[in-house]
């Protein structure tokens, strides 16, 4: 399994950036994907994730409605499109990878959504790629 991001980079604030994580090894149908960042001396965080098998597509409450994970599976890439970009949004992004299960019967999309975007979850990880986003 390997994972490379791309498309990093420098913007202004309300600029946009779109990150690639180019995937290799394993059918991106049965893995669930995610995007995580991570700034300086601050916890890892996740961003978004989505998996094809149980179909869905969380993001973190940060996001607010500006970023949209999509994948192409011709390519085998996700890609993460940023808007709207603030200085706060300024980390190291890293896409991880873990194979999809079915989960239980039961649980709620809420606590679903927080299960998928925490760090524990992910198997694999990218190297990462850096975002700044300038006043």
């Amino acid at each position: 399994v390997q994972l490379v991001e791309s498309g990093g980079g420098s913007v202004q604030t309300g600029g946009s950036l779109r990150l690639s994580c180019v995937t290799s090894g394993f059918n991106l149908d049965d893995f669930v994907i995610a995007w995580f960042r991570q700034a300086p001396g601050k916890e890892r965080k996740g961003v978004a994730c989505t998996s094809s098998m149980n179909s869905f597509t969380f993001y973190g409450d940060f996001v607010e409605g500006r970023f949209a994970l999509s994948s192409d599976n011709a390519k085998n890439t996700v890609y993460l499109q940023m808007t709207s970009l603030k200085p706060e949004d300024t980390a190291v992004y890293y896409c991880a990878a873990t194979p999809a299960t079915t989960p239980p019967a039961g649980l709620g999309t809420e606590w679903l959504r927080r299960a998928y975007l925490a760090k524990g979850e992910y198997d694999y990880w990218g190297q990462g790629t850096q975002v700044t986003v300038g006043t």
